[in-house]
């Protein structure tokens, strides 16, 4: 009996660190896939296919964009249509009438989450796309979505991203331990920090436009992420000044010039 309780105890205690260090150490490195690794192959955009290319490349995370259907399901796309199906005034049922070119139906989120928690080190940078019908919409897509993480026990591997700002402080109200930066690029640092943002995810030129916000963010223990640069030069920038993240259409060349 003691030699069983033994093995389960110890068996426990594995699956603890397992899971402790899966969590705490992922891919340490700047890459960020915008909207999956997707270019190199062409691959489409926010598909489980980009999304596994960019887990095989050893991406930090992939981003992709969630947006809410007439009848409440979360799916994963750009564009506010899926191959010109609006998709906040249409059912999933729907947009199933479409398929990405390589056969895939549009992902729902928790399909996606579901797939992105098998790559193991990968994050999941979930844009929560905001509503072109109302601001309640968005606000409730935003609840839905830290619900559905929460479902799924994928609070370790989720960071969101948004341009609504109403929309970030909600999730912080709803998951204080939320990692969120903002995308827009028209507030401080400062005010990031005081509203319960964790990290600022502005396009590359807004920082050129603002070289104070860098040091400003850091000296506050606020992440700094870049969109979307593609350029040799533009991310060259971006890694003199120790961006924590840096989002790209084109991962395999940032990993070269990292190295």
């Amino acid at each position: 009996m003691k030699k069983n309780f033994k093995a389960l105890l110890l068996a426990c205690l594995f699956t603890s660190i397992t899971f402790y260090s899966n969590a705490q150490f992922a891919n340490k490195n700047q890459v960020i896939a915008h909207r999956g690794a997707w270019k190199e192959l062409g691959l489409p955009q926010n598909s489980i296919a980009s999304l596994k290319q960019a887990a095989l490349l050893g991406c930090y995370g992939t981003e992709f964009d969630v947006h809410m259907t007439q009848d409440e399901v979360l799916v994963v796309n750009h564009d506010h249509d899926f191959y010109g199906i609006d998709i906040e005034t249409s059912t999933y049922q729907e947009l199933l009438a479409k398929k990405h070119p390589n056969g895939e139906s549009i992902p729902t989120v928790e399909e996606y989450l579901k797939e992105g928690l098998k790559q193991k080190d990968m994050k999941l940078i979930f844009e929560i796309k905001t509503s072109k019908i109302s601001k309640e919409r968005s606000l409730k897509l935003a609840r839905l979505s830290v619900e559905l993480v929460d479902k799924l026990k994928a609070n370790d591997w989720v960071e969101y991203i948004c341009f609504d700002y109403d929309m970030g402080k909600s999730i912080h109200k709803l998951d204080t331990s939320a990692k969120i930066a903002y995308l827009t690029g028209d507030l401080t640092p400062e005010q990031l920090k005081k509203d319960g943002y964790t990290g600022l995810d502005y396009h590359y030129s807004i920082y050129n436009k603002n070289p104070n916000w860098v040091k400003q963010a850091q000296d506050l223990g606020l992440t700094l992420n870049a969109w979307t640069a593609n350029s040799p030069e533009d991310i060259k920038i971006l890694l003199d000044q120790n961006f924590n993240y840096i989002t790209t259409d084109q991962p395999a060349l940032l990993f070269e010039l990292i190295k």
